[in-house]
């Protein structure tokens, strides 16, 4: 019933329902343990627009996913789920998205082999996936078999935040603001740079401190290294 001065009541049940309930079950049944990372994307954005000027449209998150998952290939023990009290490191590279839709909705739709996949052929594949995503037409396997998901506020202002897994996986990467920072060079001059904030929460039960720190780190150096 709605109280007098209730501006609106909304049930927690049908889709938002499941959301609601898969997230209280994450907190409850993963050790949770987030890390937070700064990293230069100037290379990144360069990359971009070397592309476009080829006559290859290519966006910021396509261009991201494609360092994360060179970075997944060289830390396996990050990708994959817990299930059934097992750690199950997977061989293939099943990137989730989370995406929100319309009514206050969240999905994480996967890419199924994304390691299989070049640049474009993933962000082809990832644009598939989102569609379907809106159009309700995901089937059960996309929006639950992921291996490792990739969440995005870049276009707020936050920086850092703590996402939550998308269990059963191991761990879940948060994209932050990309801002504008003054730095100093090696010679002493004054250069400005673009930064990101990341932040990777995983599940302390499948992966310690340590390993989680180094793939943030060579995640940070695969983005912040000059591409062609």
């Amino acid at each position: 019933m709605n109280t007098p001065d209730a501006l609106k009541v909304t049930p927690l049940k049908g889709l938002r329902g499941m959301i609601a309930n898969n997230m209280r079950r994450s907190l409850d049944e993963a050790a949770q343990l987030t890390h937070h990372a700064v990293c230069c994307v100037d290379n990144l954005w360069l990359r971009k627009k070397k592309m476009a000027e080829q006559g290859k449209n290519v966006s910021f998150e396509d261009l991201l996913a494609d360092y994360v998952v060179e970075t997944l290939r060289k830390h396996p023990v990050i990708n994959g789920r817990v299930e059934e009290n097992e750690i199950r490191l997977s061989r293939s590279i099943d990137l989730s998205f989370a995406i929100a839709l319309p009514g206050n909705k969240l999905m994480a739709p996967a890419v199924f082999s994304a390691d299989q996949k070049d640049l474009h052929e993933r962000a082809a594949a990832r644009k598939d996936v989102v569609d379907r995503a809106k159009a309700g037409k995901l089937t059960v396997s996309e929006m639950t078999g992921g291996t490792f998901t990739l969440t995005n506020l870049g276009r707020s202002r936050v920086r850092h935040f703590t996402p939550i897994i998308n269990l059963p996986q191991i761990a879940i990467l948060g994209v932050g603001e990309t801002y504008n920072e003054l730095s100093l060079t090696e010679a002493g001059d004054l250069v400005t740079k673009k930064l990101m904030g990341l932040s990777l929460t995983f599940d302390h039960r499948a992966i310690d401190g340590g390993p989680a720190a180094d793939f943030l780190t060579d995640l940070c150096l695969e983005i912040e290294s000059p591409k062609e």
